[in-house]
């Protein structure tokens, strides 16, 4: 009879061990919807990556582009939604960098051989979610101006 029980209670155990693991564990990255300016196959680390990047770059959270969920048992924002204004400025702030990037820095090359991507979010935000508009103080130009480029001949 005590051999039963310990039977019983390891089965016990392991069987909420399993259920509990599959009830915290997300569903398997499903795939991301509405996505316009990213890669539709974009895997979800380097979508994260991206994500994060701009966190980062603009010194946000994922909420200043995302609308908030619908759904008041969600704790993650819609990302699917386009509702907020901010997400289609953040798309046409990547295809500029893209532009720009390719026009003017097609020549620069990581050490796989890949394009750089030079000129990013974080050129001018610096980690604030507006970029400024006001030139440095007049005191950051000390010395004398820089030698003007040589002529043409």
């Amino acid at each position: 009879m005590r051999l039963h029980k310990k039977i019983i209670i390891i089965f016990s155990l392991a069987a909420f061990t399993v259920f509990g693991i599959a009830a915290t564990t997300p569903p398997d990255d499903p795939k991301p919807k509405n996505l316009k300016i990213l890669p539709k196959n974009i895997s979800h680390e380097d979508l994260e990556k991206t994500m994060h990047g701009f966190n980062d770059a603009l010194g946000v959270h994922c909420d200043f582009c995302h609308a908030k969920s619908k759904d008041p048992n969600q704790k993650w924002p819609d990302f699917a939604s386009d509702d907020k204004p901010e997400k289609n400025i953040a798309r046409k702030m990547m295809k500029m960098t893209a532009k720009i990037n390719s026009k003017y820095f097609s020549f620069e090359k990581d050490e796989q051989g890949e394009k750089k991507n030079v000129v990013s979010c974080g050129v001018c935000h610096h980690g604030n979610p507006h970029p400024e508009f006001k030139a440095p103080p007049h005191e950051e130009h000390q010395g004398p101006p820089p030698p003007p480029p040589p002529a043409n001949n």
